[in-house]
């Protein structure tokens, strides 16, 4: 047995030497899911499908912000990164394109794996995203946005001059259409803007009461659909890291990236959100639901914001054929609702039928070069 002991502690030390550990970093604090169940569960998920072989060292807001995620990226300060293309949409328009029709979104799941499907079997899409540096391992989506005031909002007339935090361009559109004024603002930021009383309140995921303390000043949630947030580059591999790994490399990393996406989508999408209803509702903050005239307005222009994106989209990003790609977007949306349905919500079963649909149809040796 002695003479064993030091070759056992060779073998464990040859094992710790071949781990390739990347570096990774979600953009977000703990309390955020891109943080604590998305990031954490590929540290949690890499050794398990690579039998040791990669690893991940996790770096934090403090250290690389979402802000700071492109520069991060492309310097290799960070090899896996949480990517939100809204924030570079001249530099990622096809991402862009299916950011524009946020308004449409009502089934997280569904979202995700929709942006996800589109971008890993769009050719244009995969040019730019090499331009840009990176390696696109799929998105994931907030649950469906509603309007978090410090006013009650319950008709068109209500929202009338408020100042509303939008995250991107739809949610603007959506406020000025109803006589509301947009700011945009970091989701970071939503705490002391509103605290100083700069903004009314948030068009945003319910869990950002938890996520950004907003439960502290949030008086009100009106609880009228305005969509999902999807544009999201989950996993973004900086080009030189996914180069450096071998193709089984990348395809474990692929595994463990798509089982975390659903992960995360889960929390994101549906867990938190009930969490955050349920400490709202302790907080005393009330939930109100939109007049009939008001509703009906929103679906309306949501529906009708198709077309704008569409329009948007070609003039700003000169896609002569944006409405055909906002078609195969909406298609893949109803295509993975009814995946979705199938599944019953398990995400289980989603992380299967993204594998299947999207993941076990690229060749790893060649996938982003």
């Amino acid at each position: 047995m002695k003479r064993m002991i030091p070759l056992i502690l060779a073998a464990l030390f040859a094992t710790a030497a071949d781990a390739r550990e990347l570096r990774i970093a979600p953009g977000a604090p703990p309390a955020h899911p891109s943080n604590s169940h998305l990031y954490t569960k590929l540290m949690e998920f890499l050794p398990e499908v690579s039998g040791g072989k990669l690893t991940a060292q996790l770096l934090g807001p403090e250290v690389v912000g979402l802000g700071q995620m492109k520069d991060a990226l492309q310097s290799q300060l960070v090899e896996v990164g949480n990517l939100l293309p809204l924030y570079f949409p001249a530099d990622l328009p096809n991402m862009s394109l299916a950011g524009e029709l946020a308004l449409s979104g009502r089934e997280p799941h569904a979202m995700a794996a929709a942006m996800t499907e589109y971008i890993v079997t769009c050719d244009t899409c995969q040019a730019e995203l090499k331009k840009f540096g990176i390696v696109y391992l799929g998105s994931g989506s907030s649950d469906v946005y509603a309007l978090l005031t410090n006013k009650p909002v319950k008709s068109a007339a209500d929202i009338k001059g408020l100042r509303l935090r939008s995250g991107g361009a739809p949610f603007s559109r959506w406020a000025e259409n109803f006589g509301a004024v947009p700011a945009s603002i970091p989701v970071g930021d939503t705490f002391e803007s509103m605290s100083q009383g700069v903004i009314d309140g948030s068009i945003a995921s319910i869990g950002d009461l938890l996520s950004f303390r907003l439960v502290e000043l949030v008086k009100n949630v009106t609880i009228i659909p305005l969509g999902t947030y999807h544009a999201t580059s989950d996993f973004s591999v900086a080009n030189s890291a996914w180069q450096s790994l071998s193709a089984e490399e990348r395809k474990q990393l692929v595994t463990a990236a798509n089982r975390a996406n659903v992960v995360f989508t889960q929390r994101w999408g549906y867990d938190m959100a009930a969490a955050a209803r349920e400490a709202a509702e302790k907080a005393g903050i009330a939930f109100l639901d939109p007049d009939a005239d008001f509703l009906k307005a929103s679906e309306d222009f949501a529906q009708a914001d198709k077309a704008t994106a569409a329009k948007v989209s070609q003039e700003r990003f000169g896609f002569e054929d944006a409405q055909a790609r906002v078609d195969r977007f909406a298609g893949l949306v109803e295509k993975w609702n009814g995946i979705v349905k199938d599944a019953n919500g398990d995400p289980e079963v989603i992380t299967r039928r993204l594998d299947e649909e999207v993941w076990s149809k690229i060749d790893t040796a060649t996938y982003g070069l």
